[in-house]
């Protein structure tokens, strides 16, 4: 089952992409990533209150709170450049380079998570940034 989040979270990624190069014309690249903040922020609320689970606030840890608040912030960071990028750069380039996170992000799970490194993460890590450097240069 996380297979298909998983694809639907992809289209769905790159689907943003697309819609926010449209978006973006014209306007401020940071007063465009507040409109789309505000609009995630009102569907995920919705969504709580809709599955009732409002009610286990409570029960999130300090320590969950912050690395989720930590989390919010790189979020945060991360669309603010994107859409900097994605307005002033071709957005066939720009995706490329911001998915390059997928690397960043394999990388940052052995180092800080300790997870396992096997031949296949390594193999596809490296066409990844192989992939990745031949749309872009």
């Amino acid at each position: 089952m996380w297979i298909i989040f998983a694809l639907l979270s992809a289209f769905f990624a790159a689907l943003t992409s697309i819609l926010a190069k449209i978006g973006i014309q014209n306007i401020n690249s940071n007063l465009a990533t507040a409109i789309r903040t505000v609009v995630v922020l009102v569907m995920s609320w919705g969504i709580v209150f809709i599955t009732g689970k409002f009610s286990d606030l409570p029960n999130i840890s300090h320590k969950n709170l912050l690395f989720l608040v930590l989390s919010g912030i790189a979020t945060g960071l991360s669309w603010l450049f994107y859409y900097r990028a994605l307005q002033i750069g071709e957005a066939s380039k720009v995706i490329p380079i911001d998915k390059f996170s997928l690397v960043i992000g394999m990388t940052m799970a052995f180092v800080i998570l300790k997870e396992t490194i096997t031949v296949k993460t390594i193999i596809g890590g490296l066409l990844i940034t192989i992939g990745t450097f031949v749309l872009i240069f």
